[in-house]
This record gives C-alpha cells, structure tokens and sequence, in this order.
C-alpha cells in the first residue's frame, strides 16, 4: 500500500500580498488550500475542482501558475508522504470555508500569522515564496 497522498496544492496570493491558508474540520493545522488528485485528473483540474468544492472560487486552470513538485510529512495522516503539485494564482474575490474546511486566514507570507503550520507549508511552500519574493 502506498504511503504516498497526491494532490494539487494552491498559493493563493490576495490583493494585498497576502496568502490564503485553510484549516479542515477536526484538525489544528493550517495548510495551502487544494486536495487529492483523482486517478486520470491532471493536477490542475484537481486543483480547479477541490477549490470550488472547498472556497467556492472558480478559476480557469491557464491562469494557475506551475510552480514544481513539494514533498513533504502529512500533517493529519501519521506515516503518509503529501506529494504536491503547487500552482500559484492571484485571486481578488472573496472566499467562503464550504466543504471539510473550517476556517480560512489570510497571513503575511513573512510570517507564520502565529498559526500552527502543517510541515509542507511551513518548511517549503512559505520558504520558496518568500524567497521569491526577494
């Protein structure tokens, strides 16, 4: 059995700078919102589908921008790998929690917005962006 969970991941970048971290039910942690990746689905239709299900955006997949392949531990399921595909999109639209999300926060990517992190997020994908941004 694989050890792996594969998704599509977003660095959603407000008007102001910002970026949008979700929480789901149950859990403490924060982390990029996006989700698993159905089999024969191309990343970033699963990322388009899981952002509508999960924030009632609707994007048009050429506008997401491909940023690589980030690996990293699970945050909610002990002993897994999270294996995502990072795309980043500017969206200047309100986002509503639906779905398993329960909370959504806006934080200055410098920082942590003083949030509990699931790993990918705080190890990789804020590093790389903050660095990008130098």
């Amino acid at each position: 059995m694989s050890k792996t969970i594969r998704i599509a991941a977003a660095l959603l970048i407000g008007p102001t700078g910002q970026t949008l971290l979700v929480r789901k039910r149950g859990t403490q942690a924060f982390m990029q919102p996006g989700g698993k990746i159905d089999a024969g689905e191309r990343p970033v239709e699963a990322l388009a589908r899981e952002l509508h299900e999960e924030l009632g955006l609707h994007i048009e997949p050429t506008d997401a921008v491909y940023l690589g392949h980030f690996s990293a531990p699970a945050v909610n399921e002990p002993g897994f790998i999270v294996e995502a595909e990072l795309f980043q999109l500017t969206i200047d639209e309100p986002v509503n929690p639906a779905a398993e999300i329960e909370e959504v926060r806006w934080i200055d990517p410098a920082g942590d917005g003083d949030l509990q992190l699931a790993p990918l997020t705080r190890d990789l994908i804020l590093p790389f962006y903050r660095q990008s941004l130098t």
